[in-house]
C-alpha cells in the first residue's frame, strides 16, 4: 500500500475523467463475468481452429489476454479503491 502512496505522491494522484468512467462502466459488470468471458473466447478459439477457420480462430484468441486482463484491473480497483 506504501507503493502506492509514494506513487499517487509522484505521479499527483490526480486522475482524470476518462479513468473515471472507464472505472465506472467496468464495476458494474462482476469480475467472474470477464473471467467466464476469456474462457468461453478460449473455447471459441478452439472450436474454430478444428473447424478449419485458423485466422478467426487466432482473431478470438487474442481476445483472451485482453478480457483476463480487464477482469485483473477490475478487480484490484474494487479491492484497493480507485483513490
Amino acid at each position: 500500500m506504501k507503493a502506492v502512496e509514494r506513487h499517487q505522491d509522484y505521479m499527483g494522484g490526480d486522475e482524470g475523467t476518462m479513468t473515471k468512467m472507464i472505472e465506472s462502466q467496468t464495476a458494474r459488470i462482476p469480475s467472474g463475468t470477464y473471467l467466464t468471458l476469456g474462457i468461453a473466447a478460449m473455447v471459441g478459439s478452439w472450436l474454430l481452429l478444428g473447424a478449419g477457420r485458423r485466422n478467426l480462430a487466432n482473431f478470438v484468441g487474442q481476445w483472451v489476454p485482453t478480457l483476463l486482463i480487464i477482469g485483473l484491473y477490475n478487480k484490484l480497483v474494487k479491492l484497493e479503491g480507485s483513490e
